[in-house]
């Protein structure tokens, strides 16, 4: 059979139901290939058969498949957690504490990052005040050195947040501190917001 005569959905074999390929999949799922082949290796997606030209024939059940991953990414579950719980599934099993408590857990875990934002507002609200009163009374041309006024802090807060691409990345941020720092596995961006005459 000619690679050509291959169609966007193809008939399964033995099956009436329409199966994918990889690209039809990864639109459908709003996803690139790359990250289906990514689900693959991690096990959490099964291989499919390929065609006889050789392209990836997934059944239909995988973009529910696909679905169920993006949405438990999105609520907060990691790869490494939903390798683990799809492991049992797929076996047969019935992971229903393991999964309660991770969502527990991370209940508990927005609330104590909700707690150290709300105190990081708070502190930034009251420099900017402070900023705002100070630049008032600066002569034209001069400098407020205002970083330099920065409240100075012993720790950093550290609260994980989750990338485009489902990465871990880390919000760095300190009470009074604007800089703002974003890590990614695969590059590390530094945003830092200032103000003209802030050096």
């Amino acid at each position: 059979m000619d690679s050509r005569a291959d169609t966007c959905c193809m008939t399964a074999i033995g099956s009436s139901k329409r199966s994918f390929r990889s690209g039809d999949l990864a639109r459908a799922a709003g996803v690139s290939a790359d990250t289906l082949r990514h689900y693959e290796q991690l096990g959490i997606l099964k291989k499919p058969p390929r065609t006889e030209g050789g392209y990836r024939s997934y059944p239909p059940e995988a973009l529910d498949r696909v679905h169920l991953i993006r949405n438990a990414l999105a609520s907060g579950f990691t790869l490494r957690e939903l390798t683990t719980i799809l492991r049992v599934r797929d076996a047969g099993g019935a992971p229903f504490q393991q999964v309660a408590e991770l969502a527990r857990e991370k209940v508990r875990q927005l609330e104590i990052q909700i707690t150290q934002l709300a105190r990081l507002r708070d502190s930034l609200k009251l420099t900017v005040r402070e900023w705002d009163s100070r630049r008032k009374q600066m002569p034209a041309g001069g400098r407020a050195r205002l970083l330099e006024s920065l409240p100075k802090t012993k720790t950093q807060h550290v609260v994980k947040i989750q990338g485009e691409n489902h990465e871990d990345v880390n919000l760095h941020s300190g009470i009074g501190n604007t800089d703002v720092r974003l890590w990614s596995k695969r590059n590390a961006v530094h945003r830092s917001r200032s103000a003209s005459g802030d050096l």
